[in-house]
C-alpha cells in the first residue's frame, strides 16, 4: 500500500469548474467586481454588477465574493447610479442637500 506520494499531482483547476454564471467574483486582474455571465473558451465572461460591458478573465485568479464584500459592491453601485441621476437631473451630490427637497418641503 502506498501513501500516494509517487503519483502525479492532481490537476485541481481542470476538474475544478469554477464559479457558476450568476456568481459575483473578484478579478484581481483587473481589479473590478464582476458577474459570471458565462465561459468564453478557457477563460469567464464577466459583466459589471451595474451592467455594462463585459470583459475577460482567467477562472484561475478570480475569487467568490464573501456576502459582506457581495453587500459593500451592491451598496456602492446604488450610491453610484444615485449620483449619476442626481448629475444628470443638475442636483447637489456633495452630500449638503439642496434647498427645497422633499425633506424640507415635508418638515421632517
Amino acid at each position: 500500500m502506498t501513501d500516494g506520494g509517487d503519483r502525479p499531482p492532481r490537476a485541481r483547476d481542470a476538474a475544478a469548474p469554477g464559479p457558476v454564471p450568476g456568481s459575483a467574483v473578484h478579478d484581481p486582474d483587473t481589479g473590478r467586481i464582476g458577474v459570471v455571465a458565462g465561459r468564453a473558451g478557457t477563460g469567464l465572461r464577466l459583466y459589471p454588477l451595474g451592467g455594462g460591458g463585459t470583459w475577460q478573465a482567467d477562472p484561475r485568479h478570480v475569487r467568490l465574493l464573501t456576502h459582506a464584500e457581495l453587500l459593500s459592491a451592491r451598496v456602492a453601485e446604488a450610491n453610484a447610479r444615485t449620483r449619476r441621476a442626481m448629475e444628470v437631473r443638475g442636483e447637489s451630490v456633495d452630500g449638503r442637500g439642496r434647498s427645497g427637497s422633499a425633506v424640507e418641503s415635508t418638515g421632517l
